[in-house]
């Protein structure tokens, strides 16, 4: 995609959403700031990243010149009705797991996007289905990929089934459109030597579970901010 002109910040450290920005927008700057992740507990699903987002933006404001774009970004895992946040280390990594362990949860993320006096914020839903798994699978997931960095104890590009292709036909035909057909294949963090297959099904955008959801993002940047 072209930027027009324009300079696209992310303000986000993650290592997943600088890779799936970059694919799109190579010169994309990273920006950081501290940041409170508290919300209120009045806040349900969605309205959580939503929140998160727009917080992260306002920690830039009255910092962006003319010409630049921010996006921030958050996400949750929803499972049962509740958030799993990140996790404090490898025991409570594994009572997520277990939650999650041969059932269904939702991973919202929410975006904004900054320039000027604009400001967007949205939200994706993705549907995720986890294998029942034991106790030693788990473990084995935990002490190869220390997830420790991610909502609800886990990184789609780190457990998916052999074989399996969980973009949307959405994401398969943006990726053809930006000339980057090879981007799942790219995402994937998977270790050969160590395979922990977690995943039993996705259903929506795959790049909205890990972390930024791509095509929604670059449909509102082109109808709202690059034009």
């Amino acid at each position: 995609m072209n930027a027009g002109g324009r300079k696209i910040i992310l303000g986000s450290a993650s290592p997943r959403r600088i890779q799936l920005l970059q694919a799109i927008f190579p010169e994309v700057e990273v920006r950081l700031k501290n940041f409170d992740e508290a919300f209120s507990a009045d806040l349900k699903g969605k309205e959580i990243p939503e929140f998160l987002a727009e917080q992260k933006s306002k920690a830039f404001n009255g910092e962006l010149q003319q010409g630049e774009i921010l996006i921030t970004a958050d996400t949750i895992v929803w499972f049962d009705n509740h958030v799993l946040n990140k996790p404090a280390g490898g025991s409570e990594a594994l009572v997520m797991l277990r939650k999650l362990s041969g059932k269904s949860h939702q991973v919202y993320t929410g975006v904004c996007i900054a320039s000027g006096n604009r400001k967007k914020i949205f939200s994706i839903e993705s549907q995720v289905e986890f294998i029942a798994a034991d106790d030693k699978t788990l473990a084995d997931y935990i002490r190869q990929y220390q997830p420790f960095d991610k909502a609800g104890s886990y990184g789609a590009q780190e457990c998916l089934p052999d074989g399996m292709n969980p973009l949307s036909k959405k994401e398969i035909q943006f990726l053809e459109v930006i000339g980057r057909k090879k981007l799942f294949e790219e995402s994937l963090a998977v270790k050969d030597h160590a395979k922990v297959p977690l995943i039993k099904k996705i259903e929506g955008s795959y790049f909205n579970v890990m972390g930024l959801p791509i095509v929604e993002l670059c449909e509102l940047l082109e109808k709202e901010f690059l034009v």
